[in-house]
């Protein structure tokens, strides 16, 4: 048995007619019924975080997720964000939420990022816990044979699909988009800025309905030769100018933060493995860019040409997984003002 969710569309779909990808592509499912998905990012932040203070962190957290109501799957990660901060980052994967509710309430994680001590000194945390039904969820792979992010929780499969290679493809894969436009309370307009001062302080911030987190993978370590200075050359600077013209056009674009994130070995060394997480007031913001900005069609274009190129030979893998949230509260502890979430929704302070 394979687990998917489908609904009678009340919406009608943005497939063409007739529609017949150029390429094969894949998404994930499961061979047992999925309630919901969780993906829990843990961070500390500081303007000069050194190895040992990341490895520090990365030990302890894992020590807490090997727990039994820890996370199917987890990677560790770091970004220098746009105020010149580093983030030791560390992602954890669940599709059983209540393991992870007594994972939030037992966790020496959860109590670390807890204490007051985490409120002085130099170094910052944060915490963006992503909790959706499994009808509010997306996923694609170019390639079926990498494993990454959800794709690693246990009794998952991945198989091919037909619904890719048109503009609004991401928005037909979400379940409840048959039955739900997935508007943003907020509309086409981005809230205001507002001044928090974050250092010092423990702050919550709750997201937006609806709103939309993408992690969008890229993985070379497999490609050789050609393949390889393609995507150093090419792939890879395309993929970081529409990352910056997101990052500089945010009220334009919808995007709320940005973090382009490097996968690291336990060492911490860097893998030949990004990807970026964002957040997206809405979906129809994202798919608007998408759609129709020469930056994401430069992309776009190029990944196409690729595959059509290298077909069965392709070495590079592109993948993303994105979630429309129902309810979501961010926290940050110490953190600076321009903190993921910080600058665009009010800040509740902690008693």
């Amino acid at each position: 048995m394979v687990f998917h969710i489908e609904y009678e569309r009340t919406i009608q779909a943005r497939r063409p007619e007739g529609h017949q990808p150029a390429a094969p592509r894949h998404a994930l499912r499961w061979t047992k019924p999925i309630a919901a998905i969780v993906s829990d990012y843990f961070a500390i932040q500081g303007r000069d975080l050194d190895w040992e203070a990341q490895e520090a962190f990365f030990r302890d957290a894992g020590q807490s997720f090997a727990g039994p109501d820890g996370p199917e799957a987890f990677e560790i990660m770091r970004t220098a964000d746009e105020a010149g901060y580093v983030n030791a980052v560390i992602v954890g994967y669940w599709t059983d939420p209540v393991a992870h509710g007594r994972f939030s309430l037992s966790s020496k994680l959860v109590a670390w990022l807890a204490d007051d001590a985490r409120l002085n000194g130099p170094v910052g945390a944060w915490r963006e816990t992503i909790s959706v039904p499994y009808d509010r969820h997306e996923t694609i792979y170019s390639e079926n044979w990498y494993r990454i992010g959800i794709a690693r929780t246990a009794d998952s499969v991945i198989v091919p699909i037909t619904t890719n290679g048109f503009f609004g493809a991401a928005r037909d894969r979400i379940p409840l988009s048959a039955i739900d436009p997935l508007d943003s309370p907020h509309g086409s307009i981005m809230p205001k800025a507002r001044e928090h001062r974050g250092k010092g302080q423990r702050l919550y911030v709750r997201a937006p309905v609806n709103m939309v987190t993408l992690r969008s993978g890229q993985y070379w370590a497999h490609a050789e030769a050609e393949q390889l200075t393609d995507y150093l050359e090419n792939m890879r600077p395309r993929l970081m100018t529409g990352m910056n013209y997101l990052l500089e056009n945010k009220d334009e674009t919808g995007t709320l933060a940005l973090r382009v994130l490097t996968n690291l070995d336990e060492d911490g060394a860097e893998r030949r493995e990004t990807s970026v997480v964002a957040h997206f007031l809405s979906l129809a913001h994202l798919e608007e860019w998408a759609a129709s900005h020469k930056t994401h069609l430069d992309i776009y274009s190029h990944a196409i040409a690729m595959n059509r190129k290298h077909k069965e030979e392709r070495q590079f893998v592109s993948w993303h997984e994105l979630f429309v949230s129902q309810t979501a509260t961010f926290e940050y502890v110490n953190c600076h003002p321009g903190t993921g979430l910080l600058p665009y929704f009010d800040a509740i302070a902690a008693c």
